[in-house]
């Protein structure tokens, strides 16, 4: 049997996608172990049940830094004292600088709530709204120096109803990314996914032209 892939998963606040993949793991539906949760705000509500849970949890304050370089800096090395083989963005709302990501090419994954490469950024539900969009989602990527511009892996769509407003379908789109995201992790951790040489994501050996899609209700994309 394999050992569970190691894990440091960053959050800053609720950590709602970081309890999917605590569930998925007490379900034995996803073979790794969260070595760390490290949460940028020490006010995280999330890492509430890590700690319960006996996992390391730590605040880096970004806040406490001269400089984005100084704190990312602190970042990295307390990262890499796990030594995980992936690092999973759960609702970390801090830009990364390019030298940051780069240390981690190919194994670090972002959940977005949007179909990106629509609305990348900040207040995306909002945005799909003023937009009159009909649909919105989420969308599991690798990490790139582009900020939410990674190559996609995994995508939810979900409609927008004309009665929606930001909250309404900001929860909408939150329980698809609670989909979405472990099973992404869950592929990378059985040696399914990977980003090659070019930038491009393999999965199940061949590139992936477009992100896959996972319809309502189904455990694995269609």
């Amino acid at each position: 049997m394999n050992e569970p892939l190691p894990v440091v998963v960053l959050i800053s606040g609720r950590g709602s996608n970081l309890h999917s993949i605590l569930d998925a793991i007490a379900d034995g539906e996803l073979p790794v172990e969260i070595r760390a949760v490290i949460s940028n705000r020490p006010d995280a509500p999330g890492l509430q049940r890590p700690a319960l849970l006996g996992i390391r949890t730590i605040v880096i304050d970004h806040a406490c830094y001269a400089s984005r370089a100084a704190f990312e800096a602190v970042l990295r090395t307390t990262i890499d004292t796990f030594e995980p083989e992936l690092l999973v963005l759960a609702g970390f709302m801090r830009i990364l600088a390019p030298e940051f990501v780069t240390h981690y090419r190919g194994r670090i994954l972002n959940i977005h709530p949007s179909l990106l490469p629509e609305f990348p950024g900040l207040n995306t539900h909002q945005r799909a709204l003023d937009a009159g969009n009909r649909e919105s989602g989420a969308t599991v990527h690798f990490v790139t120096p582009e900020t939410d511009g990674g190559p996609a892996i995994l995508q939810a769509r979900v409609p927008v109803l004309a009665d929606d407003d930001a909250r309404s379908l900001a929860q909408r789109v939150l329980n698809q990314e609670h989909r979405i995201l472990p099973l992404a992790i869950r592929w990378f951790a059985e040696g399914r996914l990977r980003l090659d040489a070019e930038g491009r994501v393999i999965l199940d050996g061949a590139p992936l032209e477009t992100p896959r899609m996972l319809l309502p209700s189904a455990r694995e994309p269609a």
